[in-house]
């Protein structure tokens, strides 16, 4: 016959984990919110810096479209301003022209009078002067320097000679070691031969 045993609960239960405890409902909350924010404020910080970089990039970039536009628009400056300086500069020889034409036409012998009385005043009394002009004005220029010789005292011989192919106003005086000559149509060349060496220089300055 067997014999029955008392349950003693004789079990070590100092090495077992206590049994889990739950966490209370707000304090999940109250920690879901933490992580919430955290994770907020860790977005937000990425979001701003690349924001800011964005920015920066794109700023950088306006800045260099902005110096490359300011660039042309100093370069376009300085094409009109050449373009300008050469017209006004080609008006103001076209109106000299104009002007010369015109007291040439008045007066054609004023120009070369001028030039014989220089001649006689500053030569020392040469053999002979001869004086080549166009045909029309052989007379006046004969009566001109015959006044001019009486206050200059030249002595030598008077020689006037009418030329066709030389122009109306133009002129050359001719002594025994030298001469002048007067030709507008080397004058004008040279006058456009200067502004075109000045405009060269002006926009190979402003160039640099």
């Amino acid at each position: 016959m067997s014999v029955a045993h008392k349950f003693t609960f004789d079990l070590d239960l100092a090495g077992t984990p206590p049994p889990s405890r739950a966490l209370p409902e707000d304090e999940v909350e109250r920690l879901v919110a933490d992580a919430r924010a955290q994770g907020y404020e860790q977005g937000l910080a990425a979001g701003r810096s690349t924001v800011e970089a964005q920015a920066s990039t794109a700023l950088a970039a306006a800045a260099e479209a902005l110096a490359e536009r300011a660039a042309q628009l100093v370069r376009t400056i300085e094409t009109y301003e050449q373009r300008h300086l050469a017209q006004s500069v080609d008006l103001a020889a076209s109106v000299g022209r104009t002007l010369a034409a015109h007291l040439i036409a008045r007066q054609p012998q004023a120009e070369l009078a001028a030039l014989i009385a220089e001649c006689l005043a500053s030569l020392e009394n040469p053999p002979h002067l001869v004086i080549r002009c166009h045909p029309d004005l052989c007379d006046a220029m004969k009566s001109i320097t015959e006044e001019r010789m009486k206050i200059t005292g030249f002595s030598g011989r008077l020689v006037v000679l009418g030329d066709p192919e030389i122009g109306l106003g133009d002129g050359r005086i001719e002594w025994a070691d030298g001469g002048l000559v007067r030709d507008i149509n080397a004058i004008s060349s040279e006058i456009n031969t200067r502004i075109s060496a000045y405009l060269a220089a002006r926009g190979a300055h402003e160039g640099e």
